[in-house]
């Protein structure tokens, strides 16, 4: 995990690259988790809920780039003020979309969970790909 900060001992933040591949999802939860650890030094989080929410949005996104996107992604965790933000960024210029539940094993529960969780997403699509930005309540 790559750590860079200002100094300021809440200023934490984390990059991550992955090759977007099976062991993807699981290495980005492991390095949330990591962070969420370190975080909680300098920043409790202000609810027993928040590092398990950590974990299901950054599974959730990091799912998505690996099912809809070839290739390369990103995942930079950093904080403000009683928020983590999550930022996932990888090759696809397609913005997620909403698409009704598959009970039978063909998604359509991550994107309404992860908008549930959150206090604000934002989806910027760039020249080779997208970012998606989720800021969760910490």
């Amino acid at each position: 995990m790559d750590h860079r900060g200002t100094g300021d001992p809440g200023d934490l933040r984390a990059r991550n690259e992955y090759r977007g591949d099976a062991g993807t999802i699981g290495a980005a939860r492991d390095a949330a988790a990591a962070y969420a650890t370190a975080l909680q030094v300098t920043s409790p989080a202000a609810t027993p809920d928040a590092r398990d929410n950590l974990l299901l949005v950054v599974s959730e996104l990091v799912t998505n780039a690996v099912r809809h996107a070839p290739g390369r992604c990103a995942l930079e965790l950093s904080h403000q003020p009683g928020a983590v933000v999550v930022e996932v960024s990888d090759t696809s210029s397609r913005p997620p979309r909403f698409r009704p539940a598959d009970f039978t094993g063909g998604g359509g529960f991550g994107w309404p969970l992860v908008h549930r969780l959150a206090a604000e997403v934002n989806v910027v699509v760039r020249a080779g790909g997208k970012d998606v930005r989720v800021l969760l309540p910490w």
